[in-house]
């Protein structure tokens, strides 16, 4: 007796993904109830900070050390709206947002003529001028940085100074900017970006415009890094020059490294790891980046398309070695 097992349609197969969203929805709306609201704000606000440098580091296969410069600088323009102009929560965020974008454009310019290690090397150079421009600006105030800045309210009428507020918004707003991310990875415009990044010749030889696909993708990833760094100054209420360091640039790569680039949720597994391995570990007498490098050795050895890339890896190979075309199964 002969039957035949019959391959899933992509429908089919697409309804075991759409739980994940709600999912993923009600356990961000219920973690406050069981971890410190403020740990989970950071880890949204670098999580979508990693997601936006995997727009360039994933999809456009650019490495860019330069992305402290827009979430930092973004962190302090903020910071002085808030704290100087009165401005609230909504337009102060978009100033931020504004000048990360304005910022990545020029930087861009700049930058994308080269390509590879010179491309690297050319963000990482412009982004250490910001930092002594950061760093010698009157209104950053140096090493004190911008304290004690104040949580207006969002459209006037909706208080963000208690932290369970101030969560359910950034919940919000990080979903928003997810929800951007995604758009552009499921586009026209990112099927284009992962065909330049697997051969710029040929998208060149096709008539792409190469250039412009990049410093587009550069500049959407800048406005998000700044979106990150605004909604880092109304939880921790201050912006330093800790944010726009090169070292920060290389944390938010090894983010993307650890979760798996070129995959949707593994910036922010990879967010998550670090900052729980800083703050769990910062209290022993280890210093906390031998746990992190720790952690990085591990994950080249054994993940080396990093956590999401790996397990995202074994489910596509078990799909096709299960329901690749029909299978007879003969009952004897």
């Amino acid at each position: 007796m002969v039957f035949k097992a019959r391959s899933l349609s992509l429908p089919e197969r697409s309804r075991f993904k759409v739980p994940l969203l709600p999912i993923g929805i009600a356990l961000l709306a219920v973690a406050p109830l069981l971890l410190y609201p403020v740990f989970l704000m950071k880890l949204l606000c670098f999580g979508l900070f990693a997601a936006a440098v995997n727009l360039v580091l994933g999809y456009g296969g650019m490495v860019a050390f330069g992305h402290a410069t827009f979430f930092g600088g973004a962190a302090y323009v903020t910071a002085h709206a808030f704290k100087e102009w009165g401005f609230g929560a909504g337009s102060g965020l978009m100033i931020g947002v504004a000048f990360a974008l304005v910022t990545g454009f020029l930087m861009g310019l700049i930058a994308i003529r080269r390509q590879g290690f010179y491309f690297a090397m050319t963000t990482l150079a412009l982004s250490q001028m910001a930092y002594f421009a950061f760093f010698q600006a009157p209104f950053t105030h140096a090493e004190d940085g911008i304290q004690r800045v104040p949580r207006p309210n969002f459209l006037g009428v909706i208080s963000l100074s208690d932290n369970m507020s101030l969560y359910y918004f950034v919940v919000i707003v990080f979903l928003l900017g997810m929800l951007a991310i995604w758009r552009v990875i499921h586009s026209p415009f990112g099927a284009s970006l992962t065909a330049i990044r697997e051969n710029e010749t040929r998208a060149l030889s096709l008539g792409y415009q190469v250039n412009r696909y990049k410093l587009t993708v550069f500049v959407i990833s800048a406005a998000l890094s700044g979106l990150a760094g605004s909604l880092k100054v109304l939880v921790f209420q201050i912006a330093t020059l800790t944010d726009v360091s090169w070292q920060m640039s290389g944390e938010v790569i090894l983010m993307t490294l650890l979760g798996g680039v070129g995959t949707f949720l593994g910036p922010i597994i990879g967010a998550a790891l670090v900052l729980t391995i800083q703050n769990y570990m910062a209290s022993t007498a280890v210093p906390v980046t031998i746990f992190i490098g720790a952690a990085f050795i591990i994950c080249v050895m054994l993940f080396r398309k990093g956590i999401v890339g790996e397990i995202d890896s074994f489910m596509r190979r078990e799909r096709v070695s299960g329901w690749s075309g029909e299978e007879k199964v003969e009952l004897q």
